[in-house]
């Protein structure tokens, strides 16, 4: 998937924004050569695509594990799920898409029979699909409902309650945590000032008008992306999946992971790390107590980054993170562990 707008350096918060001569646009998918090669794509191979979107890394997963390789693709959006269909159709046999979030991994994944396989996925962020469709309200350059929800047929708050209906201190704790936005408090008294706000654009227009703007970033950035994460609960929801994608995958099997923003890839890092250890103990503490064992090999110690030629050409590309890491079998691991 792909951020949404332009990100010079390393700015969050850019995420709610789509220029408007970008809506619209056919998904390029992020990174592709490196995942397929960080994922050590085989033919006969068993993949796991967790955030299949419009199905970019997914067919080329597919080529690439041509002749027999298989994979199994979960999205929680079911307009980017008939985008895949319709994409993957070529390769029908053998590929199976299921509607559902990846906290649901490991249950998704022992249904279809699907366990171990060789790589899983994370390609997180906005496809290009939600952001070209003014009506999802992940967007803020055309006007829609304040929506937000990756999942429509779900039952959940959408952006509109939160900004309607959370009191001053709650909102302001949503843009803090998820946008990293300094002007919380002076956004947050325009919004509550202004309520009711029913679309992007209302809202949009309320926070440029009490923060100025700076640079070419819109000041209502960082809120909506706040928003669209609270919405989605997408950290919590990332933390829950990446065990279970550990849990799937073989002994040297891969996981994979692309971000657009420090809050998907510090608990990405996070847990990488810890799972790459044997100890994971205080480090006052004299004997270890923990008996953790690693489950994972560091492939790159540092995130990959795209080239110059990239995103020169899929500027969405400019704020993408890409982390590897590999499944160790358990005697491996006590290998390991024993020096």
């Amino acid at each position: 998937m792909i951020d949404a707008g332009p990100q010079p350096g390393h700015h969050p918060g850019e995420l709610g924004a789509q220029p408007a001569g970008e809506v619209g646009e056919t998904h390029v998918p992020v990174l592709f050569q490196t995942v397929l090669d960080g994922l050590q794509v085989r033919p006969g191979g068993r993949y796991i695509d967790a955030t299949v979107g419009g199905g970019g890394h997914s067919a080329g997963i597919l080529a690439a594990s041509s002749p027999d390789g298989l994979l199994l693709g979960l999205d929680r959006d079911p307009a980017a799920l008939e985008m895949a269909r319709a994409r993957l159709s070529a390769y029908a046999g053998r590929v199976e898409l299921v509607h559902s979030s990846f906290t649901r991994l490991v249950e998704v994944a022992r249904a279809a029979h699907f366990v171990p396989v060789d790589g899983v996925l994370f390609d997180l962020g906005l496809s290009s699909l939600q952001l070209a469709d003014p009506a999802r309200g992940f967007a803020f350059m055309a006007d829609g409902p304040l929506d937000m929800r990756f999942d429509p047929t779900q039952d959940e708050p959408t952006a509109d309650e939160l900004v309607n209906h959370l009191s001053p201190e709650e909102l302001a704790t949503v843009l803090r945590r998820y946008g990293e936005e300094r002007q919380a408090r002076r956004i947050v008294e325009a919004i509550v000032a202004a309520r009711p706000l029913h679309t992007t654009r209302e809202l949009a227009d309320v926070i440029e008008q009490a923060v100025r703007r700076r640079g070419r970033i819109h000041p209502a950035t960082r809120t909506f992306q706040a928003l669209r994460i609270s919405v989605n609960d997408e950290i919590s929801a990332l933390k829950l999946a990446l065990p279970q994608a550990v849990e799937v995958l073989a002994p040297a099997g891969r996981l994979v992971v692309i971000s657009f923003h420090s809050l998907e890839d510090r608990p990405v890092k996070r847990f990488m790390r810890r799972e790459s250890r044997d100890c994971i103990c205080p480090p006052e503490l004299p004997i270890c107590t923990c008996d953790h064992r690693a489950t994972l090999r560091l492939v790159e110690r540092k995130p990959v980054r795209p080239t110059a030629d990239e995103v020169a050409a899929n500027p969405r590309a400019r704020s993408a993170r890409l982390r590897v890491a590999e499944r160790i079998g358990e005697a491996q691991a006590a290998g390991e562990g024993s020096g």
